[in-house]
This record gives C-alpha cells, structure tokens and sequence, in this order.
C-alpha cells in the first residue's frame, strides 16, 4: 500500500468515526430513555406558567404539567431545574437540560440557535399599568417600559418604540416591584400571565391589564438544535394530548372559569399558526 493510499484509508476511517459520533452525540431522545430521566428547564416565579407550589415546594404551572405528561409518555420521570428568560437558551446550549418548558416564544432568531416544538400555547403582549392611564399604543411612546430580559416583549418594544425607555429585569417580580415604585410606568409580558402576575400586588386594585394587544405569539417546547428525533416524539405526543383532551384540562386548571385569572382559550395544538 502507498503512503497515499495509506492517508486517503485513514482519512475515511476517521471520517466515518466522526460521522457515527455525531449521530450518537445528537441523539438525545435515546439518552433520555436510557438514563429514565427528562431534564427539563421551567420558570419558577413566573405563574401560571411556572411557580413554586406553596404548599409542596415542588415546581408547578401549566409548562410544568405539559413536561410532566411529555416525560410520562417517554417513559421516563421529569427533574426540573429552575431558569428565566435570558437563561433559556444558554441552559440548552450548555446541555444542563433536555428541554425548556417555560412560556417560550417561537421565532425565527431563536430557531437559529435552538429548535422547537409545534406550538402548544397562544398569547399576545400587553402591560399592566395604573388603572386609566394606558389606553392607546401610541401613548408608549415615551413611556419607561419594564420587561423580562430576553423576552420577544423586549426585542417588540426596543424595536417599535425607540423612543421609550426599555428596561429590562431578570425575572417578572423584580419588574412588577418597579412598576409598584414608579420606576416604570407598565410592565408588558404575555396577556396569558398577566391577570396571574395582577394578583401578586397587594396594591392590585391600582392596577390594570392593558385594554389592548400589541402581538400575537406561539408558544412551543424548547429543544436542542439538530434533535429531530426528540422534537418529533414531543410533537406527536403534543398532538396526543389535545386528542385526548388532557391539553385542555391543563388549560383549564390555569385559566379556566374557576381559575384565579379565566381566560378563554383561542388556540388548540395543531391548528393553524397565524
């Protein structure tokens, strides 16, 4: 054999190696079932979504319950690990989780870098802001804003508004803090959380939800980039769960008429994304 041939064997053999690599490192789905264990990364202070229960301390919301029924038809149990915005991504790039289950907004920027699942929940922005002195768009204009950091609320805001000073906070508490001092003028997130995050302030009769929506925005699970296999599985088991009609007894639980914030649902999983 030639020093050539010699070369151009090692060449693919080492190629071959790097591809059967790749495959195993990219196939989450089969680690998961293997290990028995979903990660998952969920809020926990920002409710309905994602809180701290109370009285078991163990995390709760509706993106807890969707991991939880995802995990179960894995086969697998679910341990969470408490994230924010501006974490989520990180959380998956560095691998700490398997999926991130938090009021995550679908968009084109962020399937740059992450991939997602179908869309399992609706909402559009709004604010809250002391009763009568939000009525119209216009008038946030040269308004102080409060957002979470590394939401689509503060890429909207920052973009539409360039005048308006945006500012943005590690998590819905320390914002909804600042709208109670007067440091801000309205706080803007998700419709949906919204009448939850109203019912924390103790000054809650001051305040009011915005009479307007800025966006509409789709929710979906976050999962690895490249993880085909484990997004299919979570699409399919999504899909299941609205046939079912589990989906919409999680919704019900959080946003139903005996719920502390009704809400009445506009999305199902599976249809079509406007």
């Amino acid at each position: 054999m030639s020093f050539r041939s010699f070369l151009l064997r090692g060449a693919i053999v080492a190629g071959v190696a790097v591809m059967a690599s790749g495959t195993a490192l990219a196939d989450r789905l089969d680690d998961i079932r293997k290990a028995g264990v979903l990660h998952v990364g969920v809020f926990d202070a920002n409710p309905p979504f994602g809180f701290v229960d109370p009285k078991t301390h163990a995390p709760a919301g509706l993106d807890v319950d969707y991991a939880n029924e995802i995990a179960s038809r894995l086969g697998v149990k679910a341990e969470f690990r408490a994230t924010n915005p501006a974490n989520r991504i990180p959380l998956l790039a560095s691998q700490k989780v398997d999926i991130v289950a938090a009021n995550f907004t679908i968009t084109d920027e962020r399937r740059q870098q992450i991939g997602f699942s179908t869309p399992y929940f609706a909402s559009g922005l709004q604010f809250i802001a002391r009763k009568g002195a939000l009525r119209q768009p216009d008038e946030l204009k040269a308004w102080r804003l409060g957002v979470d950091k590394g939401t689509t609320q503060e890429t909207t805001l920052r973009q539409r508004y360039p005048d308006a000073r945006v500012i943005a906070y590690d998590d819905s508490p320390l914002a909804l803090q600042a709208l109670r001092t007067g440091a801000i003028q309205a706080f803007a997130q998700d419709g949906a959380k919204l009448g939850a995050l109203l019912a924390t302030l103790p000054n809650r009769d001051q305040f009011e939800i915005s009479p307007f929506t800025l966006t509409r925005e789709y929710m979906g699970v976050g999962v690895p980039k490249g993880e085909e296999r484990l997004q299919a599985a979570i699409d399919q088991i999504l899909l299941e769960l609205e046939k079912s009609g589990t989906a919409a007894r999680i919704y019900d639980k959080y946003f139903g008429p005996k719920s502390q914030a009704p809400l009445a649902r506009d999305f199902t999983i599976g249809s079509t994304v406007k």
